[in-house]
Parts: structure tokens; sequence; C-alpha cells
């Protein structure tokens, strides 16, 4: 068996990664059994479009809010917080503090493509 070796590792919202795995599906004619089951994972989730998803990525990244890195972005657009609360249940999943006013810019953020 080939070993694998990793080039990279990027965050990828729930939208891309839905998109890729049509590609691989065209493609390969069929997923295998860890694929189907993100799969049917990612079509029981409600997700943004994957354009919208990366506009709304390249907005919280620009709006340079300190010691939120990538990854965090991205799981704030994967699951779309609209209130205050729920983007703190987000954040403590991380050892990352972000002070109440760069929380309600990323709430003014999100809310528009709620």
């Amino acid at each position: 068996m080939a070993t694998l070796q990793i080039l990279n590792q990027e965050p990828i919202t729930m939208s891309e990664l839905r998109a890729a795995l049509e590609k691989v599906k065209k493609r390969d004619g069929e997923l295998n059994f860890r694929a189907n089951k993100t799969e049917e994972h990612l079509n029981n989730m409600p997700l943004l479009k994957p354009k919208e998803a990366k506009e709304l990525v390249q907005k919280l990244t620009a709006l340079d809010i300190p010691r939120l890195k990538p990854e965090h972005v991205v799981k704030i657009v994967d699951l779309l917080p609209v209130s205050l609360e729920e983007l703190k249940v987000i954040i403590s999943g991380y050892s990352v503090t972000v002070n109440s006013d760069n929380c309600k810019k990323i709430i003014d953020m999100v809310s528009g493509y709620v």
C-alpha cells in the first residue's frame, strides 16, 4: 500500500467539502464508505453555497480580529451563529478569547448570510 504524504493543511468550510465530494463522485462514479457518510452528514446540514462561504471567510478574516485563526473562522462560517451566546459556545471549544466588541462584529457579519 502506498504511503500518503500531507503536502499542506488548510481548513475548508463544509460547503467547500461538499463541492469537493461532488467532484470526486463525478470523477470516480461512487464514493467510499467514509466519504458516503460524510456526504450524508453534509446533506443534512443547512450550508451556505461554496461561493458565499468563501466570501464570508474573507470578510471575517478582513476584520483582523486578534488571536482568531483560520480554523476558528471556518468553524464560525460552518455553524453560522446568530447570537453572542452561540458564538461564545463555538469559541469556547478553542483556547482563544475574543472581546465582546469583536464578537458583535462577527455576529453582525454572519447575520447578513443567515
